[in-house]
């Protein structure tokens, strides 16, 4: 396994596969890999010749200092979490200097309104951080195909837009959400929660999960989503940022269920000083 720390010589390592016509998955990551991350490492591997893994925490896109700074990494324990994958794959692992060479800023975009609700209100700031450090990471590996999880489903449907946008010529490839045991979406944050309260933590997808069958049931949903905020606020030390059925494509919250095939259920939840992030197709 090849690691690169600086795009030059990634690019040199790429020109060959380039060169042969060979299809470029890319995988971007902040590190802190857990099995969500290979399972995205692994579906690359399966559909692409080569495959670039970036680790690199990006500070634009945090508006919280200390989130940050208790952002964990692990870079040797990474790597051999990817070697369980694949010995082939690439991985880029640049520096802050190196990403941003002309100092440390994010880019102003207009994302059509997706980013107008839910962790855009919620985290100012951080959908510019994402899409300058994506659209850096997409014009310096120069991927066919880029593979993002759908637990960060606004950030999923972003990414989409700004490609959009941009005229990449990338397919984004959404995958599904992977869970601990108990139900907990994997998440990197999960490493700042005790054993016992991620088996907690499992009432938000439970919640979801029976949302939705109300909603399927029902379509009573502005009193599905007020009796799961209050089941979630039932677990101790917790506040439920949203909980909120959405059009999949436009994000907007409805209030009647009229296309169950194009509707979300997300939720945002403070648990113990952790902010968790789920969702649920119906």
């Amino acid at each position: 396994m090849d690691v690169f720390n600086s795009v030059k010589s990634l690019n040199e390592r790429l020109s060959f596969s380039r060169e042969q016509g060979n299809s470029l998955g890319l995988v971007p990551t902040m590190g802190a890999l857990h099995n969500g991350h290979l399972s995205l490492v692994a579906k690359a591997v399966r559909e692409n010749n080569t495959v670039v893994v970036s680790i690199f925490v990006n500070p634009t896109q945090f508006n919280n200092a200390q989130d940050l700074a208790q952002y964990p990494q692990q870079l040797t324990a990474d790597i051999a979490l990817l070697k369980t994958i694949s010995e082939d794959l690439l991985v880029f692992t640049p520096s802050v200097k190196e990403m941003y060479p002309e100092g440390l800023g994010a880019k102003p975009y207009s994302f059509n309104g997706l980013d107008r609700r839910w962790e855009g209100e919620d985290r100012p700031g951080h959908f510019q951080g994402v899409g300058t450090v994506v659209e850096k990471l997409f014009e310096m590996v120069r991927p066919n195909q880029a593979y993002f999880g759908e637990k960060d489903f606004q950030q999923l449907a972003i990414i989409r837009d700004l490609v959009r946008q941009k005229a990449f010529g990338i397919s984004i490839i959404g995958c599904p959400i992977v869970r601990e045991p108990y139900g907990l979406a994997m998440s990197s944050r999960n490493e700042r929660l005790k054993p016992l309260d991620r088996v907690a933590a499992a009432v938000i997808y439970k919640t979801l999960k029976i949302a939705a069958q109300k909603a399927l049931a029902q379509n009573l949903l502005s009193e599905i989503t007020h009796e799961a905020i209050k089941e979630i606020h039932a677990l101790e030390n917790t506040a439920v940022f949203y909980f909120e059925f959405v059009n999949a494509r436009s994000l907007e919250p409805i209030k009647t269920l009229e296309n169950p095939e194009n509707t979300r259920i997300i939720t945002a939840v403070n648990f113990k000083g952790v902010r968790l992030l789920d969702n649920i197709g119906l």
